[in-house]
């Protein structure tokens, strides 16, 4: 046993060293000082063709990543991964954290339609879309959530009607990520009005260049937008393009679901080193509050760290991904309301300022406007609690008629 789990750490410390001298040949490290990473995230306005730019240079990482033999490192190589371990993947996004790298584009593609196709796709379904998407071909976006079912996903109102060897679609989706530079989509939509709502869904694949699909952006807070709302009309659908069984696409959403609360779980791009940077910069390292800031803020770091172990730990042997993913969604959660408290508290009164007249552009100010995103995406932090009062603490549910009877027949959130 011991000489296995010595093999398994030199094979292990080989590959970090194949990373390291990948990333060192292609990449720059990563600076605490402003960068132009810093400076993107702060731009509180983006030109459509400064966005398009940033889409190519995506596109460009991940195909130089898929080039070097990196991308999808846990997928299996008829898919078009490198059949590696998770353990493995975990190695090379910890090394390429150090890097200039950035291929923000695909994270809704690669951390969560790869698992759900993994999962629950077919093999005509895996070979066209996996490789596709580890290449950087294919950009994805999610459309799940409505204007009258966001926390209450399952009360979707989006319908999809059988027309031969088509679904046709039509309905209204908001906040999809991506949505106006994607090539393709996950979509839930209504296939049966006559059962309860969970079980009357049905999960889709969309090409978003099919005719009836119009996109239009939505400003946020932070002054850019990458959100979206997506409206369906009469929108053709290949039967091929269904992923699960038809009504039976609530059980494919829950692979989704927990794949998303990993990957916002998973952190924001910050580490503890950047907030001590920003300290340090302001000369507020000996402040008894920075300090004890700084401090809880890297407790919170390692035990997002440790979840995100466990999480793994859970995938490599074999076991789904549970309600425990609530917990670092939940966790992140918080990490991102407290972090963005502490970086303006360092700031003081630069706080108040903006744009180019605040420190690195009022990337710290974005930070802050920006948390409300990871706070509500992928599932609020209410719901998350709900989740792990019910399904971990065996607490008992409120009392939800609208869970056993036929969706046609209960108040519409519409």
């Amino acid at each position: 046993m011991t000489d296995t789990l010595d093999a398994a750490a030199r094979q292990l410390d080989s590959f970090r060293h194949e990373v390291k001298a990948w990333l060192e040949a292609n990449a720059k490290r990563r600076r605490h000082d402003t960068s132009e990473f810093k400076a993107r995230v702060a731009a509180t306005s983006q030109s459509r063709e400064s966005e398009f730019e940033h889409v190519e240079k995506c596109k460009a990482w991940q195909r130089k990543i898929y080039d070097a033999g990196f991308a999808g490192i846990a997928v299996p190589v008829e898919y078009g991964g490198r059949g590696g371990s998770a353990t493995e993947q975990r190695v090379f996004q910890q090394e390429a954290a150090r890097y200039e790298i950035d291929t923000g584009v695909f994270s809704v593609g690669l951390a969560m339609v790869v698992p759900t196709l993994l999962a629950c796709g077919t093999e005509e379904q895996k070979r066209k879309h996996l490789p596709a998407m580890l290449r950087g071909d294919h950009i994805w976006c999610q459309l799940f959530s409505e204007p009258g079912a966001g926390s209450d996903l399952a009360g979707l109102t989006t319908r999809a009607e059988r027309d031969g060897d088509s679904w046709v679609v039509n309905g209204q989706k908001v906040w999809n990520s991506f949505a106006h530079v994607s090539d393709w989509g996950i979509m839930l939509a209504r296939t049966d009005w006559d059962v309860p709502k969970h079980r009357g869904i049905t999960y889709f694949l969309v090409d978003m260049r099919s005719p009836g699909i119009e996109v239009r952006p939505l400003r946020q807070i932070t002054g850019v937008a990458h959100f979206n709302e997506t409206f369906l009309t009469d929108v053709h659908i290949p039967t091929e393009n269904v992923l699960g069984e038809v009504n039976g696409g609530w059980g494919v959403t829950q692979t989704t679901l927990m794949a998303e609360r990993v990957l916002i779980g998973g952190g924001m791009g910050l580490g503890f080193r950047d907030f001590l940077e920003l300290a340090r910069h302001y000369g507020r390292t000996d402040d008894a509050d920075v300090r004890q800031g700084l401090a809880a803020s890297y407790t919170r770091s390692e035990l997002l760290r440790w979840l995100g172990e466990r999480a793994r730990a859970a995938m490599k042997a074999g076991r789904p991904m549970g309600p425990e993913s609530s917990v670092a969604k939940l966790a992140i959660s918080q990490h991102v309301f407290e972090n963005g408290n502490l970086a303006l508290a360092i700031e003081g009164a630069d706080a108040m300022l903006y744009e180019d007249d605040a420190f690195e552009h009022g990337f710290w100010q974005q930070q802050f406007l920006g948390q409300w995103g990871i706070r509500i995406g992928g599932g609020t932090e209410q719901v998350q609690r709900n989740i792990l009062g019910e399904r971990m603490l065996g607490l008992p549910p409120e009392a939800r008629p609208d869970k056993t009877e036929p969706f046609r027949e209960i108040p519409k959130n519409a």
